[in-house]
């Protein structure tokens, strides 16, 4: 598959997230139980996401992923239990689109990862991935998820 990496400059973005930690094999269930709870609570502050969910993960032990699924959101909003209120940092990110199954992604982030280091900069070691469409709705073949990479 062909990716066109780029950087870019996002602005800070407000969250409301759950950060755990699973291992890769339960990781759909987890976005899953993760969204629909801050979905649900959304819905107690008569509010709705700004964006699509995402995900960021904070290592790649694949038995023990540390990671942050959320939501993003408007402004900074209370916490409730463990949904936590934060936000994604602002500033130069590396970014592609990947385009197809979920399992397939880890060719898009090394060509991300080659494109960063040619391009004179290092990631911050944290990855997120935004997925912009609905996996009950969209054929695999289709998904399209956006990986980002904070800069240093």
């Amino acid at each position: 598959m062909s990716y066109q990496p780029k950087i870019i400059e996002r602005e800070k973005q407000y969250v409301l997230s759950i950060r755990t930690r699973t291992a890769v094999k339960d990781l759909p269930a987890a976005l899953g139980e993760s969204y629909g709870a801050i979905a649900s609570y959304l819905g107690q502050l008569g509010e709705t996401p700004t964006g699509a969910p995402f995900a960021g993960y904070f290592n790649m032990d694949m038995q023990n992923l540390d990671v942050e699924i959320g939501f993003p959101v408007s402004k900074a909003f209370p916490g409730k239990g463990n949904i936590q209120s934060g936000r994604i940092m602002g500033g130069k990110f590396g970014t592609c689109i990947h385009t197809g199954p979920y399992n397939a992604i880890e060719s898009a982030y090394h060509a991300l990862q080659h494109f960063i280091g040619e391009s004179g900069f290092q990631a911050s070691g944290v990855a997120y991935e935004f997925y912009l469409n609905d996996p009950n709705e969209t054929p695999e073949a289709q998904l399209q998820t956006q990986i980002l990479f904070p800069l240093v």
